[in-house]
């Protein structure tokens, strides 16, 4: 192993006799040498909690060999399309509660939610009204959307990814034979701040339980189950806002309060109904009887989330 960037402290600490009592102490010790504040910080507390779990829990060397084990096996399952970590973090609500901390929202604005492990920065442009989604992979579905500010004025040129499952509860990156990508597309926002496409009506499904956070499901007795909900990312190209990774949940699913990743929030639930309407399907091209979604996304300023970080950081 090369230690060419690796410089060794001609000053380290004085350890004393380690024991159960002051191991805590020393670690501290040792990694106060960081120049980094905040790096500082974080061992510290890391130090402190992951102890005193230890302590409290007497922790068996079995437990422990275990669970190196299992962190290895995630680290082996995961690959470009896959990753288990992401998975493991979502299942212990590490992910959302990151998100909620480092994402304040005014009242008004769309909360944000998890990135989930199935993002890929690999969707292609697709024009106002156009299909993320080939023929054949579920009910059609049309949603209409715009994006706005706090105060309701429409942002024009506003960014958004947009991915989802097929209508079998599969990403287009769980298929071994994925050529390009599909169930997933970029669309921008016309001057009204409007945005509009057609997708498949969304399903709930599974999050994947062959590997090493699926076994844990099971051992835990936890159903392994998502709501169905349709992703998006939506992000400013003229800067000026925070970006915004959220998703849309359907009321009547029946795993809406169990999402098995901690997910869904009030403001993020959407009804669906059928379209209906003769003169919405002959302007969207759709049937009467395909699905609708409607939803309005509320961004915030940068400005605003600072003030809220500044608020937070106080308390």
């Amino acid at each position: 192993m090369s230690t060419d960037n690796y410089v060794v402290s001609n000053t380290s600490p004085q350890l004393t006799d380690l024991t159960v009592d002051n191991i805590t102490k020393n670690i501290k010790l040792v990694n106060s040498q960081t120049p980094n504040p905040r790096l500082k910080f974080l061992m510290e507390k890391l130090a402190d909690h992951l102890h005193d779990y230890i302590r409290e829990t007497k922790l068996t060397t079995e437990e422990w060999t275990e669970t190196i084990q299992f962190l290895t096996k995630c680290g082996q399952i995961s690959n470009d399309v896959r990753q288990e970590f992401i998975l493991l973090s979502d299942i212990l609500g590490v992910s959302v509660l990151v998100d909620a901390l480092n994402n304040p929202k005014p009242s008004n604005a769309t909360e944000s939610t998890v990135l989930g492990p199935f993002y890929t920065d690999d969707a292609e442009d697709v024009v106002n009204g156009e299909s993320i989604a080939s023929p054949g992979k579920g009910e059609i579905c049309l949603v209409l959307a715009t994006v706005k500010d706090t105060k309701g004025k429409p942002i024009e040129g506003a960014k958004i990814d947009v991915w989802e499952t097929d209508g079998n509860g599969l990403y287009d990156n769980q298929y071994k034979n994925r050529d390009k990508p599909d169930m997933r597309g970029r669309l921008t926002t016309n001057k009204d701040g409007e945005f509009y496409f057609k997708c498949v009506k969304p399903v709930s499904y599974a999050v994947p339980i062959d590997g090493p956070v699926g076994k844990l499901l099971g051992k835990l007795n936890r159903q392994a189950y998502r709501p169905a909900h349709i992703h998006f990312r939506i992000w400013i190209p003229e800067g000026g806002y925070t970006d915004l990774v959220t998703a849309i949940y359907l009321q009547d699913d029946p795993y809406i309060t169990c999402d098995a990743v901690f997910g869904v929030k009030k403001n993020l639930i959407v009804d669906i109904g059928k379209v209906e309407d003769t003169a919405i399907a002959k302007k969207y091209d759709v049937d009467e009887q395909d699905w609708l979604i409607r939803y309005d996304f509320v961004m915030t300023t940068t400005g605003e989330t600072q003030a809220l970080l500044s608020i937070s950081e106080q308390n």
